[in-house]
């Protein structure tokens, strides 16, 4: 049994697990049991009719003779205590031309849809009504749409570097670690919580438009298609923040103790006494700013002839510029002119 597939890190006995899994559990066990699902056995997940008591214990993965572990392609950059701190919400890029302007309606309709069918409700002057379920419905929903981007991306560049038979000039690592680090957000999150197979039909449907959308889109304009994804992060680092905000002013009890799943401990290197809920949900927080700057930047630039600020060496060293890590973090991109 792997017992991250629960709110807490307790350990159910194997009678006990299987009676909760069969909804065979007394009334006893269930009384017991609010103490490792603070939602309530019984609580009806978004996106789902299956109740908490279904919920599914998988068990590790069966050791091999001869492989011991299998390290990230991708190890996450360092980012101190400080830098996690210092990260900027609520900064929008204003729209300077049409394709801005297309790119970030296209956010505030996906935003809306997805705020509908998500339940996502985040308003001080009304009763409160987000719960940490609904915190996870959000999150997971949206980590499974914040993946596709890189990963089409990368695809498409890698196939015209091929056509073209040309360097791709770095852009194509740095997209498919966009997509690598997003799918950790959600592999994390899916260690603290079960979506239902409602809510999969959902994720699988949404996947579907998005992805062939953004495939599109791509072939007919990639700068616009960078700036959209900045606006989505844009978007993603404020959904961050305010899940921070409700945790800081207590609307969140459930998540006060709750300690970081062990892959997130490992693929953020989250060091003691830093292992909180909270710290993992600003760990997410700078992932989502980083993409809101790379994402930008790219819109600034050449599609073509660039190459990936991000990853270049510059002659000028001690001068300000783009790199991998939060040293120079700009929320809003930063522009041709100040790099290229």
């Amino acid at each position: 049994m792997n017992p991250t597939r629960t709110f807490c890190t307790s350990t159910i006995p194997p009678t006990l697990s299987r009676a909760v899994c069969r909804g065979l559990a007394s009334q006893s066990s269930r009384t017991a049991l609010r103490a490792v699902y603070p939602l309530g056995l019984n609580a009806q997940r978004q996106f789902s009719t299956s109740r908490r008591s279904n919920i599914e214990f998988f068990p590790p993965a069966k050791d091999t003779p001869n492989i011991k572990e299998t390290r990230a392609a991708w190890p996450h950059p360092k980012i101190s205590e400080q830098q996690l701190q210092s990260i900027e919400p609520f900064v929008h890029r204003d729209c300077q031309t049409w394709s801005d302007k297309v790119a970030y309606g296209m956010v505030k309709t996906a935003r809306w849809w997805m705020d509908l069918f998500s339940g996502y409700r985040h308003d001080e002057t009304k009763p409160y009504q987000m719960t940490p379920r609904k915190w996870f419905v959000r999150f997971i929903f949206l980590e499974t749409i914040a993946a596709v981007p890189g990963m089409t991306a990368g695809m498409l560049r890698h196939f015209r570097s091929l056509r073209r038979m040309q360097r791709d000039n770095g852009w194509i690592e740095t997209m498919l670690e966009d997509a690598y680090n997003e799918r950790m957000h959600l592999l994390t999150f899916m260690k603290m919580a079960e979506p239902g197979w409602f809510m999969k039909m959902m994720i699988i449907g949404a996947q579907g438009v998005f992805s062939n959308a953004f495939f599109l889109a791509y072939l007919a304009s990639p700068a616009t298609c960078h700036r959209f994804v900045g606006y989505l992060e844009e978007e993603a680092t404020n959904t961050y923040t305010l899940a921070v905000q409700d945790l800081d002013k207590g609307h969140l009890p459930e998540w006060e103790n709750l300690e970081a799943p062990e892959i997130a401990v490992k693929y953020w290197n989250m060091p003691e006494g830093h292992r909180t809920m909270r710290d993992l949900l600003l760990y997410v927080r700078a992932d989502e700013a980083k993409h809101r700057e790379i994402h930008h930047t790219f819109g600034n630039l050449d599609q073509v002839h660039d190459p990936n600020p991000f990853v270049s060496e510059y002659k000028d060293k001690n001068k300000p510029h783009p790199s991998n890590g939060w040293e120079h973090l700009k929320s809003q991109g930063w522009e041709r002119k100040d790099i290229i």
